[in-house]
């Protein structure tokens, strides 16, 4: 099947440019000596902050910065459609950059930093379909201009295409569900997958049956009993999905290799004790390690500032038989998302800052973006993959997961990136405090069943 159409729209090649006549009341320093930033948003699409360099005050308007992409938006094809506005009482898609003077942060839910002014750029999505578009390149006035004493921003906005593949698990990863590939109205089964639950409580019989029972020592016995009971409900580990392809063969894996397990006073998986898994994939008629994650619950970081949220921390393992044994993983993606009410995961390396300049994809100039030999994984920059993940209030999660298409050359390429879906999904019932009970699909089998890996 093909991929699915998306666009990204790009903002870039930001500076500004402060005249001295633009000094604001009541400041002893001018703007340019202290740190500046901006709020770009796209519509109703949620807002990203960049930093603004600052050029002299007398530096020529023809002075064309090139600086590392600063926003990106990424648009499906519904995206695109409700954003280009089909109806009379819609109009076209703007573009807008709010510019402010200060330190970022915000008091009392307000920006602390002192708004210098706003800059609209008009964009019309309908020409994008086949081919990249720049929509605007150069200096554009800051507020409303004042004899030309304003500010002035420079930025460059493009689109350009970005398809992906997209697949979507036909019912809870837990559940061992079908996965299909979705193109359009278009489902079509690709992958198959299996959850295992190591039983741990067979180890706890098989250490059961080798203490002393001799007379005098019940007491000591039902002692140990009890606390090797407690334990085992204080972490959570042997779960695995092996992804199948529709013959039957396993093409990819993810195995938690760490338990999950409480901080000693508490109920919950801390940050400085995460719970891990590896993404495997086969090769040379074994499992090979392709990424790590690590996951923990975090305190009020689910954004309303009270809810807690699952912290991750993914990071893609050197192929030893191209790298040292004592190589480190490289890490793609670290954030937090809700929850209680899930969010998304995402490995996007669109904006890195990491040397990257603003060079069409493609171009000799693109060869060094994240540091030639520096970056041992070059091949994954730009967009990579996300993935929907449900929260602890959902009453069924299907993820739906998006990879890039310069991601995918064969199928365990494809199925590397929904078993990682599947465990950040995972994560969340594996990070559920500890107080609470897990459902029934998570709880440890008596048959192990296959595809265990510890």
């Amino acid at each position: 099947m093909d991929p699915c159409s998306f666009v990204r729209v790009l903002v870039g090649n930001l500076a500004l440019k402060i005249p001295v006549a633009s000094r604001p009341a009541r400041s002893g320093v001018h703007p340019s000596s202290t740190p500046c930033y901006c709020l770009i948003s796209l519509n109703n699409l949620p807002y990203q902050t960049a930093t603004l360099p600052l050029l002299p005050p007398d530096a020529v308007d023809s002075a064309a910065p090139e600086s590392s992409v600063a926003a990106a938006f990424h648009l499906s094809r519904e995206d695109l459609e409700r954003l280009a506005g089909k109806s009379i009482f819609v109009g076209r898609a703007k573009l807008r950059i709010a510019i402010y003077t200060g330190r970022r942060g915000t008091t009392c839910g307000l920006n602390s930093g002192r708004l210098l002014g706003k800059v609209k750029i008009p964009l019309d999505l309908k020409t994008v379909d086949g081919k990249a578009v720049v929509y605007y390149s150069g200096w554009a006035s800051v507020g409303k201009s004042s004899k030309g004493s304003s500010a002035q921003l420079h930025l460059t906005v493009k689109s350009e295409l970005d398809p992906r593949f997209v697949f979507e698990f036909g019912g809870e990863p837990e559940c061992s569900p079908q996965v299909f590939q979705i193109q359009g109205n278009l489902r079509q089964p690709v992958f198959t997958c299996k959850f295992s639950c190591r039983n741990p409580a067979g180890d706890r019989n098989a250490r059961s049956r080798s203490l002393p029972t001799e007379i005098g020592s019940g007491r000591n016995w039902l002692k140990a009993f009890g606390s090797e009971r407690e334990r085992l409900v204080r972490e959570r580990k042997g779960w695995s999905v092996t992804v199948h392809d529709l013959s039957g063969s396993p093409v990819a894996m993810a195995s938690m290799v760490t338990p999950f397990v409480a901080s000693p006073g508490t109920d919950r998986v801390s940050r400085s004790n995460p719970g891990a898994w590896l993404i495997l994939r086969p090769g040379d008629g074994t499992w090979k390690p392709w990424g790590r994650l690590e996951a923990w619950r975090e305190r009020g970081g689910g954004g309303s500032g009270t809810c807690d949220a699952l912290g991750y921390r993914f990071e893609l393992l050197p192929d030893v038989t191209t790298m040292t044994q004592t190589a480190v993983g490289i890490s793609l993606a670290e954030s937090a998302i809700s929850i209680s009410k899930g969010g998304r995961f995402s490995i996007d390396l669109t904006t890195a800052s990491a040397g990257r300049t603003w060079s069409p994809a493609g171009s000799p100039g693109t060869s060094g973006d994240f540091g030639y030999c520096l970056w041992p994984f070059s091949a994954f920059r730009g967009f990579v993959m996300s993935s929907t993940v449900g929260g602890e209030r959902r009453t069924a999660s299907r993820p739906s997961v998006e990879v890039g298409v310069q991601h995918v050359g064969c199928a365990e390429d494809a199925a590397a990136f929904v078993a990682l879906a599947a465990a950040i999904d995972l994560s969340v019932d594996a990070c559920r405090l500890f107080s609470a009970k897990l459902r029934k699909e998570l709880q440890p089998q008596v048959d192990a069943g296959d595809g265990g890996f510890l």
